[in-house]
């Protein structure tokens, strides 16, 4: 009787997965992506890699379940990671908007034609990455710097006859530069909070990889500028110009818009509410510079509208949360000046749902921990620890599909290791980042990988051959361990002390 009680109050505990059961799902996925790439080509973000990965979610399901464990704690799993999502999905629906009342107030088309007039070809990829690492640097925030000037410089670069791939590289490249160092970042923040650093220690310590792989990117596109064959003529910029200027009223003005959402940015107002800041302020000035076009869009959707107020209204919330696009006789021109608002990011979400359901289910059966857990074991000297740390941080942004997990996991994971090779925390908390932030904006349907490419309007796999700071960074950091230089170890004296010494000291 005794036995029984004792087995009614303690039922049994699910079965831990062997290495074979915590592969199966992720064989799947990879089998269902390459189909998928082979057989929809640049489609698979309409449908078929967010199906592959509830495929692959059900697999890891009826793993989980032959091991013991119960659907409702499955479904707890997968809900708790969609939840962690829901802030990137937010602030994707507001990047939407912004784009859409920036092209209709003309703040896109006036920095496109300022940028037209200032910037050299030669030296425009050079400039982009140092332009969009001050924008993220300032405002920590590598999404809001590829939603708004990232955007208007894949204008520029397009005008001027440069692949949309390597313009979006040399974005990406700077934004996540500026991401990766800016105190005000979240990912930086997060990185030594995991490790057991300070903010501060992180960062300087960051700069020992990070400012080579810069400076080595930075060399990478001054010399494609100097080499690379443009398409387009001084005549055909001209006529951009032209197209431009003939159908939006350009004025120094409209740099407001942009310049008071990275002042609100700075003063650490939270994204989500910023950008929607930015959106509203966008469609005030639309109202104010383009009332022209206000009456173009609003005739379009109603046929008969004569009032400038509800012109404005119709005008503008179609530019938040659908299809607008301003026609000039020229037809690049025509393709710049179009934007899909909200509407245009539901592909994007469906994906990043997706992925946290995979996420979660894998999550739920111990199915990560159980893979990065055998990885780990290959560990033997500082080099091939750093390394497997990365390759632990590239593994959950594949698989998990977020940064943070990509941080938060592998940082839980290896700190007892790191303590015990006598490694100071800003080593694990430099590594998480240059694995975990970085390549993060590699994988098509990470939450950063789908969204920059959404927001861009370019796949991640045509810009990722050209996001070079994106693969250096990780390369550094392995290659320096390996090297063991400026590798910070504890002495004997302060491998005793409380943490909050060890920081001071540091």
């Amino acid at each position: 009787m005794a036995a029984y009680v004792t087995m009614r109050m303690n039922p049994k505990e699910p079965r831990k997965p062997s290495l074979l059961q915590a592969l199966i799902p992720i064989a799947v996925l990879i089998v269902l992506l390459i189909l998928n790439v082979n057989y929809f080509g640049d489609n698979t973000l309409d449908g078929s890699n967010q199906f592959a990965l509830l495929l692959a979610s059900a697999v890891a399901g009826i793993v989980a379940i032959t091991l013991g464990v119960k659907w409702t704690h499955i479904r707890e799993s997968m809900v708790k990671s969609i939840g962690s999502a829901m802030p990137s999905i937010l602030i994707l629906l507001m990047i939407g908007a912004l784009a859409g009342t920036w092209l209709l107030s003309g703040v896109v088309p006036t920095l496109i034609y300022y940028g037209l007039q200032i910037f050299h070809p030669k030296i425009f990829l050079f400039a982009t990455v140092i332009i969009a690492g001050m924008v993220s640097l300032a405002t920590g925030s590598s999404w809001s710097t590829v939603a708004t000037i990232g955007i208007a410089l894949i204008g520029v670069g397009q005008a001027l006859g440069i692949s949309e791939g390597l313009i979006a590289g040399a974005v990406i490249s700077g934004a996540y530069f500026g991401d990766k160092m800016s105190p005000l970042s979240d990912t930086t923040n997060l990185a030594p909070a995991m490790a057991g650093t300070d903010l501060f220690t992180h960062i300087r310590y960051m700069t020992i990889t990070t400012v080579p792989a810069m400076s080595v990117t930075l060399i990478i596109f001054l010399i494609i500028g100097f080499t690379y064959k443009f398409e387009s003529t001084p005549g055909d910029i001209e006529l951009v110009l032209e197209a431009i200027s003939s159908k939006f009223r350009v004025s120094p003005w409209l740099m407001l818009v942009p310049a008071s959402l990275i002042f609100i940015i700075v003063k650490k107002v939270p994204p989500l509410p910023a950008l929607l800041a930015g959106s509203l302020i966008g469609g005030v000035f639309a109202i104010i510079f383009q009332p022209h076009l206000i009456r173009e869009v609003a005739l379009g959707l109603d046929g008969t509208t004569t009032s400038l107020f509800k012109a404005s209204y119709l005008s503008v919330m179609q530019s938040i949360f659908g299809d607008i696009a301003i026609t000039t006789p020229n037809e690049m021109v025509n393709e710049l000046l179009s934007s899909t608002g909200m509407r245009g990011m539901l592909n994007t979400i469906w994906l990043i749902l997706s992925a946290m359901v995979f996420g979660g289910t894998m999550e739920s059966a111990g199915l990560l921990v159980k893979i990065t857990s055998v990885v780990i074991r290959w560990a033997q000297s500082t080099g091939s620890l750093v390394t497997t740390t990365i390759a632990t941080s590239i593994f959950f942004n594949i698989t998990a599909s977020d940064q943070y997990i990509a941080i938060v996991v592998p940082g839980r994971m290896f700190a007892d290791s790191y303590k015990k090779r006598g490694l100071k925390p800003e080593v694990l908390s430099r590594t998480l980042e240059d694995g975990g932030t970085i390549t993060s904006v590699l994988v098509p349907w990470n939450t950063c990988g789908a969204t920059q490419s959404r927001v861009l309007g370019v796949p991640t796999m045509e810009y990722v051959p050209y996001a070079f700071f994106n693969m250096l960074s990780p390369l550094f950091s392995i290659l320096f361990a390996y090297l063991n230089y400026k590798i910070r170890r504890y002495s004997d004296d302060e491998q005793g002390e409380e943490p909050s010494l060890r920081a001071q000291r540091s």
